[in-house]
């Protein structure tokens, strides 16, 4: 096996064992609250009370949405990225998709599908992706949405 190989196997494997640590990690009682939309992004925090309360990391716990946006060859596309935060870190991630055509569907399902393996278990101050699952233009809109999320973490 080639060291590249063995290498991308090894990460692998590592990213799939922090992704059960994290995931058997979250609280299993959450209580919701409406969400406060403020423009194209909408903070919708979750937990207990306490969780509410920062983390020392400068974030909120909680549950945060924000649609980002891309140019792609067919024109402005639209992501939605919703980001639930545990002591500054991404403990689960959910893509909502708005495709435009069957070509960003595509993509979008793509990045949808491998986003979780990049950025569960990572601080959102370290989240930065570029090409998930074969998609590239994608991650423009998932950037953007992190940073309306921090901003609205704080």
């Amino acid at each position: 096996m080639r060291p590249s190989v063995r290498k991308s196997v090894f990460a692998g494997i590592a990213g799939m064992s922090l992704i059960g640590t994290v995931a058997g990690c979250a609280p299993s009682a959450t209580q919701s609250t409406p969400t406060a939309s403020t423009g194209s992004s909408s903070v919708t925090p979750t937990g207990t009370a306490s969780s509410l309360a920062s983390s020392g990391s400068g974030y909120k716990d909680g549950t945060y949405s924000a649609d980002g946006t891309y140019v792609s060859p067919n024109g402005t596309e639209t992501v939605g990225v919703e980001l639930t935060l545990a002591s500054g870190t991404v403990s689960a991630v959910k893509i909502t998709e708005h495709p435009s055509n069957p070509n960003t569907r595509k993509f979008q399902g793509e990045f949808s599908g491998g986003i979780a393996a990049q950025v569960v278990g990572k601080s959102i101050d370290e989240l930065k992706v570029s090409k998930v699952a074969g998609s590239s233009l994608t991650s423009g809109g998932f950037n953007q949405a992190v940073e309306k999320i921090k901003s609205e973490a704080k």
